[in-house]
Parts: C-alpha cells; structure tokens; sequence
C-alpha cells in the first residue's frame, strides 16, 4: 500500500536509537524527508549514519539535530531548524527514553519531576512548538499529523514502573485534548503504546529487574512474553510499520487513538 507520505518531512525525536530511530527508517523507506534529535550530538550523527546506510536514501534526506527535549529553548530551536531545511513540515514524532524503575520509597520528589519533563512536558513542548508548522502545511493543502509514543503502561500500569506509569498517561489526555482542538484544521493526532519490544530500553529494564528482584533476565523475558497473546516480544519493525500508517494520508480519518502495538499484552475490551 502507498501510504501517500513522498516528499513529506518529518520531525522524530529521541531517535538516536530504538523505536524513534525505527519509526524514522521506515518513513525515509517511504519517501519522507527525515529531522531526526537526541541529547547527544554524536549519538544522532551515528544515527543519522546507520540511516542512510539502512535506506540508500540521498544524504540530504535526513538531518541529525542535538536536541535535549527536556529543554523548551531547545525544542524550537531544532523544529525551526528542520523546518527551513525542508521548506516545510508534515508529521511530528513525539518520543524521549523512559524513565527508571523504583517502588514508592525508591523515588524522590526530583525523580517524579524529572518523569513528567522528560514524558510529558517534552511532549506537550514538542506540540506547541510544533503546530505552526503543520498549521501552515495544512493551509497549502497537505497532509500533517502528530504521533506520541507513550507505552502500554499509559492503560494498564506495570509493577515497578510508577514514573512511567503515570507521566505516560498525562500524555494520553494532552493528546486527546489536542486531537479536539486540532481536528477542525485537519491535523491528526494519536498515540501508539508500544508492548514489550526488542529494543535496548528493553533490555535496561531487564536488567534494572533482575538487580532489584535477583529474577534471570531470561525468566523476565520470558514472562513478558508469555503475557502476550502472540507469546513472544515484538520488533522494531513491527511497532515503525503501525506507525507509519497512523502518520500517513490513509489515515485521515483517525484521530484522537490510541493504539496498542503489543502482541495483546493489555487484556481490556477497550
């Protein structure tokens, strides 16, 4: 299927690796033009460089900006730089690492705080200073929408994960929030919850576990698994491929979801 996303430009953040840097794959596979960030100059140049060798795209096809998405100044300044690199932006990703894992006592009043700048304020940061852009995309009549990662622990919470728990679900209400407000323009806006998937995030969180409780990081993975419907852990490609088409011109009639990519971990009918 044509997803309709040639010649669009994208902003995806915390794209230095993982999911960010999968989504931003697949959408140069598609024919996008590519802003990709992370704190670290370095890490989005090497980023910038598995890309192009990933997708034999042209070089010019993807910008790397050092970005710290907990920082507002920074914020603008690399979607301003994205924009009048490309002349114009369609499609925003909204992303950042998770935060650690801790039991209530574990956590101090700076760690929840630094949650909520890292999940939620960067998320609402992104938008604001993102939606001139698609606003002026949409009045010369092209497609434009936002997509937040938030995670599966945004509706049904996990063990241990409290930080992410909660400023993940801050996210789901902004988003909605703003699927309202945006949707007379023609902007779409929905959030994607990824399930256990393999990628180096997964693999800090095992091994946080098997710190904390003295469980094998095989038998941790084992039982993500084993929750799922399909008993196994998903790929990055899997979870860039969904997200493709809720970012895409085949998905104009979608606004304000959020879809679980999971492998039917989260066992709710809705």
């Amino acid at each position: 299927m044509d997803l309709g996303l040639n010649q669009s430009a994208a902003f995806v953040a915390g794209a230095s690796s993982g999911l960010g840097r999968a989504i931003a794959k697949q959408l140069l596979m598609e024919g996008c033009r590519v802003a990709i960030c992370s704190r670290s100059q370095g890490r989005v140049d090497m980023a910038r460089d598995w890309l192009l060798s990933e997708t034999n795209v042209a070089p010019d096809q993807v910008l790397a900006i050092a970005c710290d998405v907990t920082q507002e100044s920074q914020i603008i300044s690399a979607l301003d730089k994205a924009e009048s690199t490309f002349g114009h932006l369609n499609l925003l990703v909204t992303n950042a690492g998770g935060p650690p894992t801790g039991q209530i006592d574990d956590l101090s009043s700076d760690a929840w705080r630094d949650a909520i700048e890292l999940n939620l304020m960067s998320t609402i940061n992104l938008s604001r200073h993102g939606l001139p852009a698609l606003k002026r995309a949409r009045e010369r009549g092209d497609h434009a929408s936002i997509l937040m990662i938030t995670s599966l622990s945004a509706k049904q919470p996990i063990p241990s994960l409290y930080l992410s728990n909660v400023s993940r679900a801050g996210v789901q209400g902004f988003a909605k929030s703003l699927s309202e407000e945006v949707g007379a323009v023609g902007i779409t806006v929905n959030t994607i919850l990824p399930g256990y998937t393999r990628t180096d995030r997964l693999s800090h969180l095992s091994e946080s576990l098997n710190a904390q409780t003295g469980r094998a990081i095989e038998e941790i993975e084992a039982g993500w698994a084993a929750n799922s419907a399909l008993k196994r852990i998903g790929t990055e490609e899997e979870f860039a491929s969904a997200s493709a088409f809720l970012l895409s011109n085949r998905a104009t009639f979608i606004t304000g979801v959020a879809l679980v990519v999971d492998g039917g971990a989260v066992k709710s009918l809705l």
